[in-house]
Order: C-alpha cells, then sequence, then structure tokens
C-alpha cells in the first residue's frame, strides 16, 4: 500500500476531470454503461503521480457504478482511489452533501478535516457548489465547454480555477504547504 504523506486531501470528479466525457463508449448489452473513455491529456499519469506523491484521493462522482469500474480498471488506475463515491451506490447526486459526507467517512475524515480537502471539478453547478456549501476547498477544472462556465450564483464560485490537469500538481503541492506550514510543532 503506498505511503499517505500529504496533509492535503484530494476529493476529484471524474467526467471531463479525468475522463473525457466525448470519448465514453456505451456498452451495447447495458444501456447506460460507459465501457470505455480516454483520458484527458495527461490526466491519467497525473491521476497516477498524484497518488505516488502520497495523496489521499477519493472518486466523488455522479454516474453508474459499473461505467467507472469499467474505465478505472481498464486503465489500472483503480488502486489510486482511497475511497470511491458514487451517485448510484449512495442514492444521491452532487450537489448534495452526502456525497461528501461518504467520502469523508470512508476516509475515517471528521469535521475539522474538511480544512485539509479539496474537491475538483468540472460542474460549478454540481461540484464546485456542493464543496462550497459542505465547506471544503473548490477548484474548477474549466477545460471542457460541456456545462455552466459562468458564475451564476454565489456559491458556484470556485476558491481556484485551473484551465487544464497538468496545472493540478503545482496548485495542489502549494496547498499542501500551505497546509503542513501551519501544523502543530512547525
Amino acid at each position: 500500500m503506498m505511503e499517505k504523506n500529504k496533509t492535503l486531501i484530494i476529493f476529484t470528479d471524474s467526467g471531463d476531470t479525468i475522463i473525457d466525457e466525448a470519448s465514453q463508449v456505451y456498452d451495447a448489452q447495458e444501456p447506460g454503461i460507459v465501457s470505455r473513455a480516454e483520458f484527458i491529456e495527461n490526466a491519467g499519469e497525473i491521476l497516477q503521480q498524484l497518488h505516488e506523491e502520497g495523496y489521499t484521493i477519493a472518486l466523488v462522482a455522479d454516474g453508474e457504478e459499473a461505467s467507472f469500474q469499467n474505465v478505472y480498471r481498464k486503465n489500472g488506475l483503480r488502486s489510486c482511489f482511497d475511497a470511491w463515491v458514487v451517485s448510484e451506490t449512495v442514492g444521491q447526486q452532487k450537489p448534495e452533501a452526502i456525497m461528501f459526507q461518504t467520502a469523508m467517512e470512508q476516509l475515517g475524515l471528521e469535521e475539522k478535516d474538511k480544512k485539509r480537502i479539496v474537491m475538483i471539478g468540472n460542474n460549478l453547478k454540481k461540484d464546485i457548489a456542493g464543496a462550497n456549501r459542505f465547506g471544503i476547498t473548490s477548484i474548477w477544472l474549466d477545460w471542457s465547454p460541456r456545462y455552466y462556465r459562468t458564475i451564476e450564483e454565489e456559491d458556484w464560485r470556485p476558491d481556484y480555477t485551473v484551465h487544464h490537469p497538468s496545472e493540478l500538481p503545482a496548485l495542489l503541492e502549494e496547498l499542501n504547504r500551505k497546509l503542513e506550514d501551519k501544523a502543530p510543532g512547525r
């Protein structure tokens, strides 16, 4: 098992955050189930890198369990996730707090740990508003034009914005360093 030595905890969406939704191929035998999909340029490698660097990573995504299993297992990246929260299993979708709370519970986190969590997502209305309402840091990955691109409500305003997954490692390292600098005994 990979040693988790980073203070920052990453919650991440999947579609248009790691996986390019335009590349999804649906299973002919199981309607609504994605059988395969392509990663956004470098996103798979970045996910693996963050895992290897010791970040705790939770998938917090809306969709069908089988779709996510198909995509991440086939690409050998299922093991990058320390928690796995999918709306089909939870029975609710983001921005509902239960999605984020379930990830915290799976990771054994408490209320005081919220300051250590970031949520990375592409959807202002679901990922960003959900994170903001839940009280965790929000990072908007705005590379795809498929969803809202205008902040229509105040809770849609992200704490940080990146334009491509390649910008994430530096931002996450900066946020982790700030948390570690604030840690007791430093």
